[in-house]
């Protein structure tokens, strides 16, 4: 990116927190609320079926199964598990109401997306 380590680093940060101010105010205009989880937060680590913590785990480890429970986990998917069931997690302690399911995501005008999701309920009633 730059020859200068501390400039390319600056110019990261700022482009995250640039990107992170966006986020909150398009979330903010809609009624949502941004929530920023811990950065050491052993996301691809925990499992999100029994919550065992591997104690290591290499960054060339892609997929892994829980020595707990069994379950083989995808390392992105299972992060990605972890790190909405802890900003659920957080916006319950704070007392913020919770509707995370997704609801309907359907743009009601402009261009289509490409991209197909599926609608991921992980919470309890």
């Amino acid at each position: 990116m730059v020859r200068n380590h501390n400039l390319a680093k600056a110019i990261s940060d700022a482009g995250w927190g640039m990107f992170t101010n966006f986020l909150a105010y398009k979330l903010e205009k809609k009624g949502g609320v941004l929530v920023e989880i811990d950065r050491w937060f052993p996301s691809s680590k925990l499992c999100s079926n029994c919550y065992d913590q591997v104690a290591k785990m290499p960054l060339d480890v892609r997929t892994w199964t829980c020595p707990r429970c069994g379950t083989h986990h995808d390392r992105d998917g299972n992060a990605a598990t972890n790190i909405r069931a802890e900003g659920i997690r957080m916006l319950k302690t704070d007392g913020t109401s919770v509707s995370a399911v997704g609801g309907e995501v359907r743009p009601k005008a402009g261009r289509k997306s490409v991209l197909r999701h599926s609608l991921l309920s992980t919470e309890t009633a």
